[in-house]
Formats: C-alpha cells, structure tokens, sequence
C-alpha cells in the first residue's frame, strides 16, 4: 500500500513538472513573440519575487489565501462534488468576520481574533451549506450553485459596504470602518506576510493527514468514488456531501476574513483579485493532493506576484498574467477533453 502512495505521488510529482515546463515554454514564446527576451524576463522575476526577501514575503502573503481556497475545493473534491463556488465564500466569509470585528469590540485581543476568524468560517460554511443541501437533495447540480452564488455574494457585501456600514468619513471610496487593532491579524517582519500563511499550512497538513490516515478520510473518499456502494454500505451519503461542502466553504471564508483582517484592515469590494478561482485552478493542478497543494500555491501565487514585476522590466501590462493563467487552464483541461473526444 505504502509503495503504491508512493507511485502515485511520484507520477503527480511528474505531472505537475511537466505542467510548469510546458507553461514556461509557451508563455516564453508569447513574450518573444512580442519582441521580449523571455530569459531576462524570467531572470528579473526570480531575482525579484524569491531572490529578494520583501518579494518572497510578498509571494507567500498571496500564497495564504490560496491554500485554504485550494483546500476549500479539495475537500469537495473528495466527496466527488465541483465546488466552484470559493469566490463566493471568500466574500460572505469576510462579510460575516466583519460584522464580528465591529460588533465584538472590547474584547481581549486573543478573544476578539478568535471570534472574529471563526465567525469568517462560519459565514463561508454557510454561504456553501445552499448548494450543499440542493445537491444532497438531489435538486440541483453542485456545480451551477456554487457558480452562480458567485456573482450573489458581491452584491450582498456591496449592500452592506455601500449601505449600513459604510465609513462616513469615506464619502467617495465605500468602505467600512477599520478593524479596531484587536481584530487584526498582525503583519510580519515589516512586510505584508501575515499569520494566515500558517493558518493555511496547518489546515493543509491537518487536510493531508485527515484524508490519508483516518477514517473520516476513507469514508470521505469512499462516497466520492462511488456515491451508491457507500450507501449500500450504510454511509450516510447525504450528511457527508453537506459536511464536505460546508467544510470547504469555512476555510474559504476563512482566507476571505484573514485578507481583510492583515491585509486590507476594512472591508471593501475589492479585497479579492479573483482568490476563489485560484484556488480552484491550484486545486486541479495539484489533483487534490496536500504536497501538490502546496507546490502549486506558491506557483500560482509567484506568478501573480510576477504581474508587477513584469509591468517595471518588460512594459508588459499586468494582464500578461492572464495571459499565462489562461495557458495554465487550457493545459489542465487539455488531457480530460482529449481524453472524452476518445471516448
């Protein structure tokens, strides 16, 4: 059994290799294509976002948010549902922490914090419990719920930021009011690298050992490989596809309130550039599997780092990004698409 964990890590390991080579080829050829020279380009980007420590901090402050987007997909994932619904939950899950950070004030700091973050995981399980109790139903499909409960979520928090909690003495940019200093994640080494960064590499282990080494795991695995043995076996397959939904909600939420509670300090409309789908890119780059997680959170995150660095050395407009994002997409669809039109 050991042996062949093993063997599949391996070939994981060599698909996720390929991945990135073949990536860096193609968009190499787009920026020669645009008279750029692709091995400077790469050059400067190293130097500055893993060679220079303000940078590398910088990379791993975007990394946070991503492990527990990914994990927020991948616990899904394993119960056999598409949970593309992170985007959503990162928003009502700062929503929810919000309303805690300026309503729980007064508070010891360690309390407040506390309160603060679990009141994100709650308002991001929630937010997922909807499409969770449609699919255990059997009403409706996981995947057009979560979707569409994406473009819900931003009107809500626009409702209450342009609304009842908006900052007055921000008349011409929404915003709420700041975190008092006991809600607020503190920042490190002077640089925007935050405690959610661990946060997100203790749910990743504690993701890695749940689903690998306990029975919670193997039953988890056991209804998302096959939803109707399970039920012959007397899983109660119901309970466990809303648990892995609402599992996977709270640690989207809860990336969603500890951006807010480092990074932005207010809640406003623009706190994510787009974490939720990430997080679900890094998710089936890395086949949900907790090591290849991890190395496709810091890829993700090192290639949007990239954008600025890219801006200052190359002219490139930050939508160059995109344009690798995208390659990376089409390459991670590429194989089940050829594998279909097979069939």
């Amino acid at each position: 059994m050991l042996s062949s964990w093993r063997a599949r890590l391996g070939w994981s390991a060599v698909r996720l290799l390929l991945t990135v080579v073949v990536v860096l080829g193609v968009f190499g050829l787009f920026l020669w294509g645009l008279g750029r020279d692709p091995i400077k380009a790469y050059q400067d980007t190293f130097r500055l976002n893993i060679l220079n420590s303000r940078g590398l901090a910088g990379v791993l402050a975007r990394m946070a948010p991503l492990l527990l987007t990914a994990l927020g997909v991948a616990i899904p994932f394993r119960a056999g549902l598409i949970n593309v619904g992170a985007e959503g939950q990162f928003m009502m899950g700062a929503l929810l922490g919000t309303w805690a950070a300026l309503n729980l004030e007064g508070l010891p700091m360690g309390l407040h914090l506390a309160l603060v973050l679990l009141a994100g995981m709650v308002g991001g399980a929630l937010w997922a419990a909807v499409p969770g109790v449609l699919r255990a139903r059997g009403w409706v499909n996981e995947t057009i719920t979560t979707l569409l409960l994406n473009y819900l979520a931003p009107l809500v928090v626009g409702y209450f930021v342009f609304g009842p909690w908006r900052a007055p003495e921000l008349a011409f940019y929404p915003q709420t009011p700041e975190y008092p200093a006991s809600a607020r994640l503190p920042l490190l080494f002077g640089t925007r690298l935050h405690l959610g960064f661990f946060l997100g590499l203790f749910f990743l282990l504690a993701y890695a050992y749940l689903i690998n080494c306990s029975r919670w795991g193997l039953e988890l695995r056991t209804v998302g490989g096959n939803a109707e043995a399970a039920r012959r076996l007397g899983l109660p397959v119901e309970r466990w596809i809303l648990a892995a939904m609402m599992l996977g909600g709270a640690l989207a939420g809860l990336a969603g309130v500890a951006e807010v509670a480092a990074i932005h300090t207010r809640l406003k409309l623009d706190i994510s550039p787009g974490y939720g789908f990430m997080g679900f890119l890094v998710n089936w780059l890395a086949f949900a599997n907790p090591l290849g997680i991890l190395i496709m959170a810091f890829l993700i995150a090192f290639i949007a780092s990239s954008g600025f660095t890219l801006q200052i050395t190359q002219r490139l407009p930050y939508a160059a990004v995109n344009v690798l994002m995208a390659l990376i997409l089409f390459i991670v669809l590429a194989k089940p698409l050829a594998q279909r039109g097979k069939r």
